[in-house]
């Protein structure tokens, strides 16, 4: 027989929760029914480094830690045996779930919410399919540096002819 939280415990869960959801840009629902121990280890583990904040939660409690956030609309897929994965970065846990997904049957996504739009699996799919921020920025640096860098070969073909004609 298990023991189920007490009142003290299921406010500290809820206040733990909401303090997550309040800094929060995603949260992604997977439904984790038939995953092996070591696999949910292992998808925890990768959702730590990737700075995600993942829980296994009573529904009950996940919405009351959702009520009057822009999460509010995700109330109502709160059902079943679900994994909570939330993250302030707006892909991360779209991406730390979609590919443990990929690799997983048993994960099921069931939807999830970013910047306060509901998300069905196919919209966390394609959340998880855009590229980190540091990969975004380093994109943009080298399409601002492109010119630049073509420029400055110019101009060293340009001396470099100016030498062969002096010389």
């Amino acid at each position: 027989m298990t023991v189920g939280l007490n009142l003290n415990d299921k406010k500290a869960v809820v206040a733990e929760v909401s303090a997550e959801v309040a800094e929060a840009q995603t949260i992604v629902l997977a439904e984790y029914r038939g995953i092996q121990v070591g696999d949910m280890t292992q998808l925890r583990a990768n959702a730590r480094e990737n700075g995600v904040y993942m829980r296994v939660l009573k529904n009950t409690l996940a919405r009351r830690a959702v009520e009057g956030t822009p999460f509010a609309e995700l109330a109502s897929e709160m059902t079943g045996p679900l994994i909570y994965s939330i993250s302030k970065d707006a892909v991360a846990a779209a991406k730390v779930v979609q590919e443990f997904a990929k690799r997983n049957d048993s994960l099921v996504i069931r939807g999830g919410c970013y910047a306060g739009k509901q998300l069905d699996k196919a919209g966390v799919v394609a959340l998880a399919s855009i590229p980190s921020r540091e990969v975004l920025l380093s994109q943009l640096m080298g399409v601002m540096l492109a010119p630049v860098a073509s420029f400055a070969r110019g101009l060293a073909a340009l001396a470099k002819q100016k030498e062969e004609t002096a010389a």
